[in-house]
């Protein structure tokens, strides 16, 4: 399929999905997220085993663009929000690790959309802000997400006073994983996405899986969760070949991969 916002780049078993609208600081107009979640959902169903997502410009996204707001109906602003909910859920959902790469600022819609992701690397050029405390509509839905990655304090801070903080602050926060030097961004980007789409392809699915279905319980409906879904992924093929690789002392050869219904 060929899309008009987004540009895709394959390398190896790692797929790219580009941001492509420069001109519009990547502002995540309806148009633009409904051609992402389609790109992230047919990606999930490829061969891909991981997926960076990263934009073009000077911007790695403004966020929501304010033209599809701008005298909206209750209506069409649910359906906005509901779409980047789907959008962002896309992202958890599918089987492959997915990580931002972010070289610039990341505003509103688009700082969620890098807390959204599994991991992030930023080049130390980028920043990150919620900025609707400093104007007139709040940031709740980016709030969601951001808040899931900083904890309470950090994430209301970002949000009521509008600020941006800088790739270093974000990492020592907990946006994303690390800060690195602009000219280095794309070979970290890629050395974490390898490291972590190594292994099992059905493993990896179902611990992403487990990750998001544990994150918000009480730590004993936690554990019954991950019990019962250890348990069964040790039952797997991939699973017993990995145990029996170790006692026999060589290498493991996974052969599994998620279904998709």
């Amino acid at each position: 399929m060929k899309y008009e916002h987004l540009l895709i780049s394959h390398d190896g078993a790692i797929t790219t999905l580009t941001l492509n609208r420069p001109e519009k600081r990547n502002a995540l107009a309806m148009n633009v997220m409904l051609e992402l979640t389609q790109a992230l959902r047919d990606v999930a169903k490829s061969d891909a085993l991981g997926v960076i997502l990263a934009a073009t410009g000077p911007v790695f996204s403004a966020g929501h663009n304010f033209g599809d707001m701008a005298g909206a109906s209750l209506e069409q602003a649910r359906e906005l929000f509901a779409v980047c909910t789907t959008m962002m859920d896309a992202i958890q959902a599918m089987p492959q690790p997915v990580i931002a790469r972010v070289h610039a600022l990341a505003t509103a819609a688009g700082c969620q959309l890098v807390a959204s992701c599994d991991l992030a690397i930023a080049a130390d050029t980028a920043s990150f802000a919620i900025p609707g405390g400093k104007g007139g509509l709040f940031c709740h839905t980016p709030l969601v997400a951001i808040a899931r990655s900083v904890g309470r304090k950090r994430a209301l801070e970002m949000a009521l006073t509008g600020d941006a903080i800088d790739a270093r602050t974000a990492a020592d926060w907990g946006l994303i994983n690390r800060c690195v030097p602009a000219d280095q961004l794309e070979a970290a980007t890629l050395d974490l996405i390898t490291r972590a789409s190594r292994g099992s392809a059905l493993s990896k699915a179902l611990g992403k899986q487990g990750f998001y279905q544990q994150a918000g319980l009480p730590q004993d409906e936690a554990y019954r969760l991950a019990v019962e879904l250890m348990a069964s992924a040790a039952m797997t093929p991939d699973a017993q070949e990995g145990m029996r690789a170790f006692l026999e002392k060589r290498h493991a050869h996974y052969t599994q991969r998620p279904k998709l219904t």
